[in-house]
């Protein structure tokens, strides 16, 4: 029985327009690299810092200094977060519908994500995600390394209090995502198409299944849906 749903973010559950892709590669630019679309692509799902540090070194030849992937990762953030200001990130379309759902059939869901948690941070309360919607959240900067690790996803048991990798199901739209779920052992490995990546491309790798989208995801479960209300809706506003 499924005791755990781990997911990624951006482009999993979360819409944000391609903003990372754009940021990545601007601030890699900015930084003295050449990365093609596909290259940045190559490193969605990736730890942040890790993926400026790789796509400097294959596209300039040389590894570079601590200082410039930091200031890489600063110019990045920078453009991320004028990014989603200018088009603020939502739900996945039926996302939280299948949250609601996961949760109520005693399906405890985590989030695992390539950003650090000052980013997350400001994401989830934009998206009205920071109460009562997820039962945890692991950030790249609270485990050794990110994906494809398996560690971001041990760290969400361990929270969560799941024991049996039998019991996880693991959730993304990158090949990195599926790598993890496949390093950790997890019970399900499921590629979703809602971000960059096609059928194709998550077919190449190790995979119990592919979905159109987590909305998908309490069906294959055996999970029934549960109507979240307009109103209290993750992402809604409860101003009046």
């Amino acid at each position: 029985m499924t005791a755990l749903a781990v997911l990624d973010i951006a482009g999993t559950t979360v819409e944000e327009h391609g903003a990372v892709y754009t940021a990545l590669e601007e601030a890699v630019r900015a930084a003295g690299g050449s990365p093609s679309r596909a290259d940045v692509g190559r490193w969605m799902g990736a730890d942040k810092r890790e993926a400026i540090a790789g796509l400097l070194q294959e596209t300039t030849g040389s590894a570079p200094e601590v200082s410039v992937v930091d200031s890489g990762f600063a110019d990045f953030r920078a453009r991320l977060d004028a990014a989603y200001r200018a088009t603020p990130p939502t739900p996945l379309p039926g996302v939280p519908e299948a949250l609601a759902a996961l949760r109520s059939a005693g399906v405890k869901v985590a989030l695992t994500t390539g950003f650090d948690g000052v980013v997350v941070d400001d994401l989830l309360r934009g998206l009205g995600w920071d109460q009562d919607v997820l039962d945890t959240v692991v950030c790249v900067d609270d485990v050794p390394a990110g994906r494809p690790a398996p560690y971001m996803i041990f760290r969400a048991m361990e929270r969560a209090g799941v024991h049996a990798m039998a019991d996880v199901v693991v959730a993304g739209d990158t090949r990195r995502d599926l790598e993890a779920g496949n390093n950790a052992g997890a019970g399900m490995v499921i590629g979703v198409l809602t971000g960059g990546y096609t059928a194709t491309d998550l077919g190449a790798v190790a995979h119990t299944h592919l979905l159109p989208s987590v909305a998908d995801l309490p069906k294959l479960l055996g999970v029934p849906p549960v109507p979240v209300q307009a109103a209290t809706a993750p992402g809604a506003s409860n101003a009046e």
